[in-house]
């Protein structure tokens, strides 16, 4: 049975199941956002201005007027919001004289009404999304308080800074290449600079708010998913500034690093599924590797003197500029070297290349090789350059420890990668065997 158009213009129709699709959808979104205001209302004790009934009718109001809108003229819909708004101003003006400033749920209102004319129109996913979103930020009301209560005036204008940083200088750079090799890309080093100090930032609230714990650990588990030699760089630093910190720092070192070998392998089920029967194994055990000394050194910190961690530690610098440059900076060095190498070895083997590509970056040496397995090279080939490259990145980590971090943390990375380093060459044994 075919269904029924109610509404066809040149611009717009609406059939009729859509039609009542989308009004259960603008129902919907009225009940959620006005249960949660009328639960914040009889949970703190205060007059409700809207409950659940008046959400759904100003939805429903925008959802009409809109649709008489499309049918015919645009000023309906301006005179129902005029409208809408003048009973919202003097509904805040009654409250206001009453002592209440609050205007988050008259604003709510409004925001409620734009929802249902933007469900009429068609954009349901954003509508709800929208809804979702304003849903969660309406009910953070106290942990946001409670968050910004804390927050000192060093902390905010690291905020600020990185926000200046991420959002209006990095957007702006080049995205081009210069100089020797054309490898120099400041779009890049931009990114390289902003995720470095973001995730130090990152780090130093959830330090703050967790404890040194929870915080670092998570921060390495979450910087792994993104680049685990930012993760060693940013905490090897954090062990030397406190040394007492060397053994958390380790974990969530060696967390980031199993993280690691995770986006290995979800970049080769993408990009070249049939690597994976032969290399499954050998990852696995590298994979398994990494878990076991992380949950190892994770137990023995929880064993440990807890260090009185959580309330005494100081978190040093909230945003680390000068750290993050040079961390840039050494980044794009080893780029050069890299091209360098490249260009005086030429062709002289996969594994060369490979190697001296995984110093800086193994998500883009594993996309490449899953690539060019079973066209330009052998699948054997590409299987043992990914192994390789997973393990010269956790060289290049050792270094960075080594170089950057503790005394202590020297001793947990050795003993970490080492067991790690030795699963890769078990790996290798039987990759090959």
């Amino acid at each position: 049975m075919e269904d029924i158009l109610i509404i066809q213009t040149d611009d717009f129709q609406l059939t009729q199941m859509d039609f009542f699709i989308r009004m259960l959808v603008a129902a919907g979104i009225g009940f959620i956002i006005g249960l949660e205001r009328e639960y914040s209302s009889k949970s703190k004790k205060s007059e409700l201005f809207a409950g659940v009934r008046t959400f759904i009718v100003v939805t429903f109001l925008g959802f009409l007027s809109t649709l008489v809108s499309v049918l015919f003229t645009p000023l309906i819909f301006v005179g129902a919001l005029i409208s809408v708004t003048l009973i919202v101003s003097v509904s805040y003006w009654i409250t206001a004289n009453k002592g209440g400033i609050g205007g988050t749920s008259e604003l709510t209102i409004l925001l409620a009404f734009f929802l249902g004319g933007t469900t009429f129109l068609g954009f349901v996913e954003t509508s709800l999304a929208l809804m979702v979103v304003t849903t969660v930020f309406l009910s953070l009301k106290v942990p946001f308080k409670t968050f910004i209560g804390e927050i000192t005036q060093d902390e905010l204008y690291a905020f600020i800074t990185f926000v200046v940083l991420a959002l209006l200088i990095l957007p702006f750079l080049p995205n081009e290449t210069y100089g020797p090799y054309h490898v120099f890309n400041p779009k890049e080093l931009g990114w390289v600079i902003v995720l470095t100090s973001g995730l130090t930032f990152a780090g130093y609230l959830l330090m703050k708010f967790l404890g040194s714990n929870k915080g670092i650990l998570y921060t390495g588990i979450v910087g792994g998913l993104i680049s685990s030699t930012v993760v060693t760089w940013v905490f090897s630093k954090k062990s030397k500034e406190i040394p007492e910190l060397s053994i958390h720092c380790a974990v969530a070192i060696l967390a980031a690093s199993t993280i690691m070998i995770i986006r290995v392998i979800v970049w080769v089920l993408i990009f070249n599924p049939g690597l994976w029967p032969a290399l499954g194994l050998p990852i696995a055990i590298v994979f398994l590797a990494g878990l076991g000394i992380s949950i190892y050194f994770y137990r023995k910190q929880q064993s440990a003197d807890p260090l009185k961690a959580d309330t005494d530690v100081p978190l040093g610098k909230p945003l680390n500029l000068r750290e993050a440059i040079f961390f840039g900076l050494l980044y794009t060095g080893i780029l050069f070297l890299v091209s360098y190498a490249n260009e005086q070895f030429g062709e002289a083997g996969i594994f060369l290349s490979t190697g001296i590509a995984a110093l800086t970056d193994i998500d883009a040496i594993t996309i490449s090789l899953s690539k060019l397995a079973g066209n330009n090279i052998q699948f054997l080939t590409a299987q043992n350059a990914i192994l390789l490259a997973a393990l010269c990145n956790t060289i290049v980590k050792i270094g960075i420890s080594v170089f950057a971090g503790s005394h202590r943390l020297r001793k947990y990375i050795l003993i970490g990668y080492g067991v790690i380093f030795l699963a890769g060459i078990v790996g290798f044994i039987i990759l090959n065997a």
